[in-house]
C-alpha cells in the first residue's frame, strides 16, 4: 500500500496516565490508500475502580462503513464496534495485528484492528468472542497458516500439554482408553509410564510375542481411533504362511492379499480407502463388498517381519493420515522393548522347559530305567508340549528290512495326559508318506497345509476320521545315522514356526541319546528274559545222557526202512526210540554222511526228542511226524531243493515245534508269558527256532560242524525261515503271494525270493500232514489236537476269560464244523500250491479232499439231527 503508514493503537495509547486519567481521548488518524482515503477514530475511556471502555470509528470517504463483512450503509453516517472492557488495575500491554480481508465495501483492501491483551487478567466481551471463534471457523486455512507462521513451538507445546490434561481427565472418567496423536507427542511422563505400566502387566501376565504385539495392536488402534484392527502373524516374510491372531485369515481380512503382499516386500505402510483407486493395486485394494478406510503398518521386530498391523474405518469415517503412520510407529518403538524381552522370556522358558525334560530323561535312563515303550511315550507327550501339537507319532527305523515301525502311534494328549497306543505293530516301507520320505532323506519337513502336498499319505486320515493340517517332521539321529522319526500334528495355534523347528531340532538330539539308552536297556533286559526261560527250559530238560547214547549206537541204524517214504506213513505205529531211529536213518538218507558225523547226529536227535513236552499234540510223534512228512517230499521232488535247502527243511520240520506248551502264540501273550516279552510276534515259532540252536550249540551235537562258515550261516538263515514259517498267521501272506505269481505265470526257481515261498508252503504243508493222512489217522489226530485245545481252555476259565467254542470241552460238537473250515480255508489251498510246483505231492492234496468230504458228511447230519429236533 503506498504511503500508508500503519498505525499502532498501542502508539496511541502509550502517553495516557493510566493510574490518574478519567477523561476521555480521541485520537484520529488518516489512511491513504491507491484509490480511497479512511478515517480512523479511536476512543479510550479508562477509569479508576471500573471498567474503561475503547471505541473504533471507521469511515470512508464517501461515508461508508469500513470491516469485515459489514453492510454497506448511508452517505455520511459512520460505524462504530466497543472494544473488550479493560480493567483499570492491570497494567495491560498491548498488541496491534492486521488482518486483510476482501471486503465488497472496499475495492481494495480492508484494515481491522484489535486489541489483545498479551498477559494478565481480563473480560472479554462475549459478542466480540463469538465473532472471533466465528471466524476462524469459518476460515481453517487462515487459522492453519497463521499457526504455523507466527506461534512458537514452545507456546503450542504448552498449549497442547494444557489441552491434554484437560483431555485427560475427560477419558478418566469415562474410562477410555484412547490415546490421540497429541496426547503421545506431547503428552506429560506420567501418560507415558501409564501406557508402559499397561505393556509390563499384560506381559507378565502373558509373556509371548503375540500377545504384546496384541497389545500394541490395541492401543494404535484406539489411539488413531480405529473401528478394528487384525493382528497378522507372519512366519519367514512367507505369505503362504500367514495367521490372525485370535481371527481367521480367510474371513476377517479387509484388504486384498495384494495389499498385504505389498507391506512384507516393500516393509512400508500403506493407507486405502474403498473410493480411492492405487496404481499399485490395479486389482484393487480390497476383497469384493468390502466398503472400509484400511491402514497397514509392518512391525519389526530384531530387524525381521513378525506381523502385519491392519487397521480399518467404517466407511463414512475420515480416511487414515501420516500423523495416523507416526502414532503406530510411536508405539512400536516403546513396544519393541517388549518384544525384544517377550522374545527373551519365550527362549528361557523353552531352554528351561528343555532343560527340565533332559534332567527327567537322565533320571528315566539311569535311576528308573524304563522301557523303550515307556520313553517313547514320554518323548512324544513332551514334543506335543514343545511345540504345541495335537497328535504326534514316533516311528523307528529297521534297518534289516528297510522299515519304519511303531508300537506306539498317533498319541493325544486330554485332560488326564493320557496315552493312546496301537493294538499291534505298525510297518511300512521307508519312502512312503511324510515320515518315510523324512527317514530316507534326513530332511525336516516342516508343512502347512498336508492336503496340497502330494507326499501326504492320506489313508491313516481315511481310517479313523481325523484331519491332518500341519505336519512338523524331523530326523532323529544317533552316531550320524538315523534310528527314528518323530512327527507332529495339526498345531493348536496356527501353524509350526521357525522357532518350533528350532526347538525341536535340539530337542531330537537329546532324543536319540534317550532312545539308544533305552535300547541298550531294552536288549538287557530281553537278554535277562531269555536267561530266565533258558534256565526254565534246562530246569525240564536235558541232553541225551551218556547210557541212552550208546544204546542207541549199539542198536545201529537199519540200511532200509521199507515204507517211511510213503506220504500215508503211520507214526502211530513206532514207539518212541523207534521214532528216533527212523529220524535217523530218513537223516542219512538224504545227505549220507560224508559230510556229517554220526555221533552228533545220534545225539541231537536224541536230544531233539527230550526237549518235546509231554503234550497231549504237540509233542515228539507230532515233531516226527511232521519230519517224515518233509522227508517224502524232498525223497520224491527230484532234488529241486539244494542241500542246504533240504537240510535246513528237514532238520526245520525236525525241530519246529520244541519246547511247545501246548498253547497257542495269543495265550502267551495273554498270560503275559516271560516267552511273550522276549517275541513280540511268532511267539514260540521264536523259541522253536532258539531252543534248535541251543541243541546245536551244546557239546558233541553240532551236526552243521564240518560246513564251512558260509554254509553254516546259511543254514541257520534257512533253517530260521522254515521255523517260522510253520506260523499259521504268516501262511495266508505266504499264500497270497504265490498264489499272484502263479497266476501272472512268473514262478521262477532262480528267483531266491520265489524259492523261499514255497519252502514255506513245504513247511506248512509238512505241519498239517495229519490232514491228508489215511482217515483213521485223521480222526486220531484230530482227537488229540482238541484234547490239547481243552487243556487251553480249562486254563483260560482258570484265568476268568471265556474260550472259543472249539476250546470249550463242553462244546464238542463243534468239532466237525471247526474242521470243515480248517480244512476249506488252510489245508486245501496249501496242498493245491504245492501241487501245482511239485506235481509229485498229489497224493496229498488227494487225500486232503477226500477228508474234506467225509467232515463236510459229518457236519451235515449234525446240522440236520439239530434242524429236526
Amino acid at each position: 500500500m503506498s504511503g500508508y503508514n500503519e498505525p499502532r493503537i498501542a502508539d496511541i495509547l502509550e502517553n495516557e496516565d493510566d493510574d490518574n486519567s478519567v477523561s476521555t481521548t480521541t485520537s484520529t488518524r488518516q489512511m491513504n490508500t491507491d484509490r480511497n482515503q479512511f478515517q480512523v477514530q479511536i476512543v479510550v475511556t479508562p477509569s479508576r475502580g471500573r471498567d474503561g471502555g475503547a471505541e473504533i470509528k471507521v469511515c470512508g470517504p464517501n461515508g461508508s462503513i469500513g470491516g469485515g463483512n459489514s453492510p454497506q450503509v448511508s452517505r455520511g453516517r459512520s460505524a462504530s464496534r466497543r472494544l473488550p472492557p479493560i480493567h483499570n488495575s492491570q497494567e495491560s500491554q498491548w498488541i496491534s495485528r492486521r488482518t486483510r480481508t476482501p471486503s465488497p465495501a472496499i475495492h481494495g483492501r480492508q484494515d481491522r484492528y484489535y486489541l489483545e491483551p498479551r498477559y494478565g487478567r481480563h473480560h472479554r466481551n462475549r459478542n466480540d468472542s463469538d465473532g472471533v471463534t466465528q471466524f476462524l471457523r469459518s476460515n481453517p486455512d487462515f487459522l492453519d497458516r497463521f499457526v504455523m507462521e507466527e506461534i512458537e513451538l514452545e507456546q503450542l507445546e504448552r498449549w497442547i500439554i494444557r489441552r491434554s490434561q484437560k483431555m485427560k481427565k475427560k477419558h478418566e472418567q469415562k474410562n477410555d482408553r484412547k490415546i490421540s496423536l497429541s496426547k503421545w507427542k506431547f503428552c506429560v511422563h506420567a501418560d507415558k509410564r501409564k501406557m508402559l505400566q499397561d505393556l509390563t502387566t499384560s506381559l507378565e501376565k502373558q509373556p509371548t510375542k503375540d500377545e504384546v504385539l496384541w497389545e500394541l495392536a490395541s492401543c494404535i488402534s484406539s489411539a488413531v481411533d480405529a473401528d478394528g484392527f487384525q493382528l497378522i502373524l507372519i512366519e519367514n516374510a512367507d505369505l503362504s504362511r500367514t495367521s490372525i491372531f485370535k481371527g481367521n485369515i480367510k474371513t476377517s481380512l479387509k484388504a486384498s492379499k495384494a495389499v498385504i503382499a505389498y507391506v512384507i516386500d516393500k516393509l512400508e505402510s500403506v493407507r486405502v480407502s474403498y473410493h480411492q483407486m492405487d496404481s499399485r493395486f490395479p486389482n484393487g485394494s480390497f476383497k469384493d463388498g468390502e466398503e472400509y478406510h484400511v491402514m497397514c503398518q509392518p512391525v519389526v521386530s530384531n530387524g525381521k517381519l513378525a506381523a502385519i498391523l491392519e487397521l480399518w474405518k467404517i466407511k463414512g469415517k475420515q480416511p487414515f493420515h501420516e500423523e495416523d503412520e507416526e502414532i503406530g510407529m510411536s508405539y512400536l518403538v516403546w513396544g519393541g522393548i517388549a518384544l525384544h524381552y517377550a522374545d527373551l522370556y519365550f527362549s528361557m522358558n523353552q531352554q528351561k522347559k528343555l532343560n527340565d525334560f533332559l534332567l527327567d530323561v537322565v533320571k528315566s535312563i539311569f535311576q528308573d530305567m524304563i522301557s523303550i515303550d515307556k520313553l517313547v511315550k514320554k518323548i512324544m507327550n513332551f514334543a506335543q508340549k514343545l511345540v504345541d501339537a495335537d497328535r504326534a507319532s514316533l516311528f523307528l527305523v529297521d534297518t534289516k528290512n528297510n522299515q519304519l515301525y511303531a508300537t506306539i502311534f498317533d498319541v493325544g494328549l486330554d485332560e488326564e495326559e493320557r496315552v493312546e497306543a496301537t493294538s499291534k505293530e505298525i510297518r511300512f516301507p521307508l519312502g512312503i508318506g511324510i515320515a518315510g520320505i523324512v527317514a530316507t532323506t534326513g530332511e525336516i519337513l516342516n508343512i502347512s497345509d498336508a492336503y496340497s502336498d502330494v507326499r501326504f499319505n492320506r489313508s491313516i486320515d481315511q481310517l479313523t476320521g481325523y484331519k491332518t493340517d500341519t505336519i512338523l517332521c524331523m530326523p532323529i539321529y544317533i552316531q550320524g545315522r538315523i534310528i527314528g522319526v518323530v512327527q507332529m500334528v495339526n498345531k493348536h495355534t496356527g501353524m509350526f514356526t521357525k522357532e518350533d523347528q528350532d526347538a525341536f531340532e535340539m530337542f531330537a538330539i537329546y532324543c536319540g541319546l534317550a532312545l539308544h539308552h533305552a535300547q541298550l536297556y531294552d536288549q538287557i533286559k530281553k537278554s535277562e528274559q531269555k536267561y530266565r526261560v533258558a534256565l526254565e527250559v534246562l530246569s525240564y530238560h536235558n541232553t541225551c545222557n551218556e547210557e541212552e547214547f550208546k544204546e542207541a549206537l549199539g542198536n545201529g541204524i537199519p540200511e532200509k526202512i521199507i515204507g517211511v517214504d510213503d506220504y500215508y506213513f503211520n507214526p502211530f505205529g513206532l514207539k518212541d526210540n523207534e521214532k528216533a531211529k527212523h529220524a535217523i536213518y530218513m537223516f542219512i538218507d538224504l545227505f549220507g554222511l560224508t559230510r556229517f558225523d554220526k555221533n552228533s547226529l545220534i545225539r541231537f536227535t536224541l536230544t531233539v526228542r527230550k526237549n518235546y513236552r509231554r503234550v497231549p499234540y504237540h509233542n515228539w510223534t507230532h515233531g516226527f511226524s511232521v519230519a517224515n512228512s518233509m522227508y517224502t517230499i524232498i525223497k520224491h521232488s527230484n532234488n529241486i531243493f539244494s542241500l542246504n535247502e533240504s537240510l535246513a527243511l528237514y532238520i526245520g520240520a525236525l525241530c519246529h515245534d520244541l519246547d511247545h506248551r501246548g498253547k497257542t502264540n495269543k495265550f502267551m501273550l495273554d498270560t503275559a508269558s516271560p516267552l511273550a516279552n522276549i517275541y513280540s510276534t511268532s511267539t514260540m515259532e521264536h523259541h522253536h527256532f532258539n531252543q534248535t540252536v541251543t541243541i546245536l550249540q551244546q557239546e558233541g551235537h553240532n551236526i552243521f560242524s564240518k560246513l564251512s562258515s558260509t554254509e553254516y550261516k546259511e543254514v541257520l538263515d534257512l533253517l530260521k525261515h522254515c521255523i517260522l514259517a510253520t506260523d499259521l498267521a504268516l501262511f495266508f501272506n505266504n499264500k497270497d503271494r504265490l498264489s499272484k505269481i502263479l497266476s501272472e505265470d512268473n514262478f521262477s526257481w532262480h528267483n531266491q525270493d520265489h524259492r523261499l515261498l514255497i519252502q514255506a508252503i513245504a513247511m506248512t504243508g509238512s505241519d498239517l500232514s495229519a490232514s491228508a493222512k489215511p482217515w483213521e489217522v485223521q480222526v486220531k489226530t484230530v482227537d488229540i489236537i482238541f484234547q490239547e485245545f481243552y487243556d487251553q481252555g480249562d486254563e483260560e476259565k482258570k484265568n476268568g476269560r471265556t474260550p472259543l467254542p472249539m476250546m470249550d470241552r463242553n462244546q464238542t460238537n463243534h468239532q466237525p464244523a471247526s474242521q470243515v473250515g480248517f480244512l476249506t480255508g488252510i489245508c486245501s489251498p496249501c496242498y493245491t500250491l504245492l501241487h501245482q510246483l511239485i506235481p509229485e505231492t498229489k497224493s496229498l492234496l488227494d487225500m486232503c479232499h477226500e477228508n474234506l468230504r467225509r467232515w463236510k458228511d459229518i457236519d451235515d447230519n449234525i446240522k440236520e439231527k439239530r434242524e429236526a429236533r
